[in-house]
This record gives structure tokens, sequence and C-alpha cells, in this order.
């Protein structure tokens, strides 16, 4: 299934996130170059992604330029889908070897400013997000370029760390696909 056909069948869970998926199907079919880092006006594609243990513990990563704890996520780069960007970026972040989706559906939909820094203006991150899994919790390492502490944490730690909206919706089904599909 293609990109775009993900998009229009991926079922949100709140009116905010249906707007994210109107906006988010507008740019990948009126922009040139919607994966773009260069592409600002309004913003491009991103991919993220949720990692969680086999003991149902998240992994939340201090992010350096923005002072916050974040899941794992970057840039798509080249003709990568959004999700091997997600497992790409979530490996480099986080140093796990062995991170595998936990589910192939996406996750989340996410619209998101990003302050002008590294000679870049204001932009929107278009944020296609992901579960994974790995079994090799202890295997983490930082990557200082990127992270200033990266923790284990459960999902109510998440929920106090993670203050926006968004991510406590994205928790939310977390703790649900746990439940629903046994994940742990």
């Amino acid at each position: 299934m293609s990109f775009l056909d993900q998009l229009r069948t991926y079922a949100p869970s709140d009116e905010a996130e249906a707007l994210h998926r109107e906006r988010m199907v507008q740019l990948l079919t009126s922009a040139a170059e919607p994966f773009s880092r260069a592409h600002f006006e309004p913003g491009h594609f991103t991919a993220s992604l949720y990692i969680i243990d086999d003991a149902g513990r998240m992994l939340l990563h201090h992010h350096r330029r923005l002072n916050r704890w974040l899941q794992m996520g970057g840039h798509v780069e080249g003709d990568e889908s959004p999700d091997l960007a997600a497992l790409r970026e979530g490996s480099e972040e986080s140093g796990l070897p062995d991170l595998m989706l936990a589910t192939e559906d996406i996750l989340d939909l996410d619209i998101h400013g990003i302050p002008a820094g590294k000679g870049e203006p204001d932009h929107d991150h278009y944020d296609v997000r992901y579960l994974a899994r790995t079994a090799s919790p202890d295997a983490i390492t930082i990557d200082r370029g990127e992270s200033n502490d990266l923790a284990w944490v459960t999902l109510d730690r998440a929920a106090e760390l993670m203050h926006g909206t968004e991510s406590h919706r994205v928790i939310r089904k977390i703790e649900r696909l746990l439940h629903e599909r046994s994940l742990r």
C-alpha cells in the first residue's frame, strides 16, 4: 500500500489528528518535495518511533536542541518510506540493534512547529509515528549529538515527562495496544 493510501485509510482518534491527516494528504499531493528537509513552506514530513520493551516500558530521549523528553525520530532520507525512516532514526538515536515494528500500521499523526535554528526558519514537521519493540533494552547507547540522556520509563512516567496533548494521545494508544494485543 502506498504511503498516500496509508494516510487516506488511517483512522484518526480525534479531531486534531483528523486535521493533521487532512493537511498531510494535502502536502503529499501538492508539494514537489514533501520529504525534503529544505521544504519549509509549510514544512516537511518526518518520522518518529515510540520504543517499548518486553516489560511495557517506553524509551525516551532528552532532546539536546529542544531540551525536552521525546520519542526517537527525525527526517526521512532519500527514497526511504516513513516507517523505515522511523526505524533507522530509532536505532541511530538509541543504539538498539533489534528494533522491529510492533504493528505495521501508523500509530499516530502529528504536525508541530519547529523553532528556527541551524540556519533553518521556523517550520512544521508533519510527523508520522510508529511503535517498535526491542528485546534488548540494556543495549541503549546515547548519541550525544542528539540526546542529553536516555531513559526507560513506565507509560505513566512518560505522560509526566511529555507534556503535550499529542503525547498523551499516543501514550493512551500504546496502553490500549498493550492491553488488546498483548504486546508485552
